[in-house]
């Protein structure tokens, strides 16, 4: 894209908004306005020299004000949340079927170039993930479909309005599947937060307190893969920018159980945590991985930060948060 062009970010007050944001002004893009519903001092990121506009995108006037004049538009806009929020929130998970939609609608009537949607490894059906030693899951793997109930519905859903969208109005749009993206300016408390960020927080907490224990969720032994927001920008990137009009996997990976991220987190914070699990507690799916043979075929690159370098990261801007003066802000 050219620098001069005015790019859209839907969601940029959030995590990895935010981060989007920051890394095109890193990049020297000159035109960004960034949107999100949210009222500005509670983004996470924000940055007074881009156009920045608080609007409600589940409605279509707010959508045609957003993608006026505008080249690009990347849709990561979305009520969302960890296990615990969209296990809980079907209903308002699934209402970001407007946000989708109108902006779809928006970027047809308003000429843009190339649209770009935020899908999820929640699409992919249940059935294929009963097992801690998981079969890391291939983009063919969707269907026959049966999602994540709600978050997944709408992001299998989206993935598909954006498919027709190009073939019966050549918008050119562009669609990823993340896995359990993390790292710094992201949700730690609140009940949104993902399992990085939460037992990172728990950990901190242990340490802090003296009370050298944790609740884990389950029996610690279900399996995901997690991928740093490096990654994810990267990948993000390089899929809008490319010509690849099928959904695709960004994500590590690099599988890990509950168990072993808490091991690792340990590790960087020095100390040793007696473990009480919550065995009621929401769960999701029994193991996750991305397969990522494809991204690797297509763009010839796959996420590869290791899980120590960006707990790492995460870790220390988390306790950073925790222990600064004043109130705490964690954004549910």
């Amino acid at each position: 894209m050219d620098k001069d062009q005015l790019v859209l970010v839907a969601g940029a007050g959030g995590f990895i908004g935010g981060h989007l944001v920051a890394d095109f002004l890193r990049q020297g893009h000159k035109r960004i306005r960034a949107v999100d519903i949210k009222p500005f001092e509670e983004w996470y990121q924000h940055f007074p020299e881009v156009d920045n506009r608080r609007l409600d995108l589940r409605e279509r006037p707010a959508c045609d004000e957003a993608a006026a004049g505008v080249a690009w538009i990347y849709n990561l806009a979305a009520d969302m949340g960890g296990m615990g929020f969209i296990e809980a929130n079907k209903a308002l998970c699934m209402l970001s079927v407007l946000i989708n939609t109108h902006l779809l609608m928006a970027a047809r009537d308003g000429g843009a170039e190339r649209f770009y949607f935020s899908s999820s490894a929640c699409v992919y059906a249940a059935e294929k993930q009963t097992d801690t030693a998981v079969t890391a899951l291939r983009e063919a793997d969707a269907y026959p479909a049966m999602p994540e109930d709600g978050y997944g519905w709408e992001k299998l859903f989206s993935e598909r309005m954006c498919r027709h969208f190009t073939e019966d109005f050549g918008l050119v749009t562009r669609v990823s599947r993340y896995h359990n993206v993390y790292g710094p300016h992201g949700t730690w408390d609140g009940g949104r937060e993902k399992a990085p960020a939460a037992i990172c927080r728990k950990v901190i907490d242990a340490k802090l307190s003296g009370r050298h224990e944790i609740e884990i969720w389950g029996d610690g032994e279900q399996t995901r893969s997690f991928m740093y927001i490096d990654d994810c920008l990267f990948g993000t990137e390089r899929l809008m920018g490319s010509d690849i009009d099928i959904p695709l996997n960004i994500g590590s990976d690099e599988l890990v159980s509950i168990n072993g991220l808490v091991d690792i987190i340990e590790g960087i914070a020095g100390v040793k945590l007696e473990r009480h699990y919550k065995l009621d507690a929401p769960l999701g799916v029994r193991g996750r991985n991305s397969d990522n043979t494809l991204i690797k075929e297509l763009l010839g690159w796959a996420p590869g930060i290791t899980l120590e370098e960006g707990l790492a990261k995460t870790y220390a801007w988390i306790y950073d948060e925790m222990t600064a003066p004043g109130p705490r802000r964690a954004f549910a």
